[in-house]
């Protein structure tokens, strides 16, 4: 049986190459079909952690919808088991040298746009209060996205990514995302990921077969 632990931006992603539908919506409801043939017929298996299945939940006001009822009901959500598993010392070797690069520089984007800050609100002791704050939201807005870039991008940056992880290590699964970063700390953990264009055309292949069948 073929094991495959989902991350949430596979159903929101449209540019992601899943082609299972062009809502959200229509890709659970494929995605949801496919759970149901694969464990009628023992071939496959998809799993989400709680922690990604909140997140998934998170985006929809009504989370009481059927069509989300049905996916949970045949998706299996389990929590990875974090007491058993061994992973390689070379990969948090990894993670504290990129910790330590990010930290790097995330200083050094602070102390430009500091600089930069001090440059565009010198004059501004005519502006009004409104027309200040402005002219300061451009610079906060430059300084988060620059920071986030620097920081985050490629990184892995959250618990539910980690659950993701382990629990592709604990099943020998793979991991399903359009998350670079989440992609990349799956190699450096020796765990075994793929690109959504792919594991939709494979969703589609076992769909077909056993339509046919």
């Amino acid at each position: 049986m073929d094991r495959y632990i989902l991350d949430t931006n596979l159903f929101f992603n449209m540019q992601a190459g899943l082609n299972m539908g062009q809502t959200t919506e229509e890709v659970v409801k494929y995605v949801t079909e496919v759970a149901r043939e694969g464990k009628k017929t023992g071939s496959v298996q998809l799993y989400m952690p709680p922690r990604i299945v909140e997140e998934l939940l998170s985006f929809f006001e009504n989370k009481e919808q059927l069509f989300l009822k049905e996916f949970l009901a045949e998706v299996l959500v389990k929590s990875p088991t974090v007491d058993s598993l061994q992973f390689p010392a070379s990969a948090f070797y990894a993670l504290v040298d990129d910790i330590r690069q990010r930290s790097y520089r995330g200083l050094r984007v602070g102390e430009e746009e500091i600089e930069q800050a001090a440059h565009s609100l010198q004059n501004t002791a005519g502006l009004s209060k409104m027309e200040f704050q402005k002219k300061v939201g451009v610079q906060i807005k430059g300084f988060r996205d620059r920071y986030r870039q620097a920081t985050r991008v490629g990184f892995l940056d959250s618990v539910a990514d980690l659950d993701i992880i382990v629990l592709a290590k604990e099943l020998e699964g793979t991991v399903v995302s359009t998350d670079e970063g989440l992609l990349k700390w799956s190699r450096l953990f020796g765990v075994r990921e793929m690109a959504p264009n792919v594991f939709g055309q494979k969703m589609k292949l076992l769909h077909h077969h056993q339509e046919q069948g």
